[in-house]
């Protein structure tokens, strides 16, 4: 039985705080929230789901918007039509990232932020992230372009920065002659 998340509304404090490192095992209660999270973001990023559980489209999240401080990110990356490739990265960190900047054209949202927000953000284009599985596994994962931009902003959550808060104030817009818009 599927059962809507409570995300954190971009007012809350909490989610201004920056989270704190994880420690091996991992209760079951985090891992069957892991698991909600999962299925939160896939049903959202399908239509009829969507509609029948009144979702926001959302393709990561991180748990400070579920009012825990814990360095933990959920990415649910759907690769072709109906088919999710899951990343579940706990203690997340970029390790390296490229020269190359680029920007959601249409800008970023967030599950946290319920209105509309103009401008763009300025990601790397590409970026290495280490971290642990839920098992407590070393894993690391190449990320490019859209999943790049996911990574650097469920990341950004860790540490109590929302996505609002990287728009230049003074040019909230670039053109393709500028940065590289995806």
């Amino acid at each position: 039985m599927f059962k809507k998340l409570n995300i954190l509304d971009e007012k809350d404090k909490r989610l201004r705080q920056i989270s704190e490192e994880v420690t091996f095992p991992i209760s079951k209660e985090y891992k069957q929230l892991i698991q909600r999270a999962i299925d939160h973001l896939t049903y959202s990023q399908i239509e009829e789901y969507e509609k029948k559980y009144d979702l926001r489209p959302g393709m990561g999240l991180a748990f400070p918007q579920l009012g825990i401080n814990k360095r933990i990110i959920i990415i649910v990356d759907e690769v072709d039509d109906g088919i999710f490739e899951n990343y579940v990265m706990i203690n997340p960190k970029i390790v390296s990232n490229s020269v190359e900047m680029i920007a959601a054209e249409a800008g970023e949202g967030c599950l946290s932020v319920n209105r509309e927000v103009e401008g763009h953000v300025l990601r790397y284009a590409r970026v290495t992230v280490e971290g642990f599985d839920e098992d407590g596994n070393k894993i690391k994962v190449r990320a490019r372009e859209n999943l790049s931009i996911a990574f650097q902003h469920e990341i950004d959550h860790l540490n109590g920065i929302l996505f609002y808060d990287r728009i230049d104030k003074k040019k909230k817009f670039y053109s393709d002659n500028e940065i590289r818009l995806i």
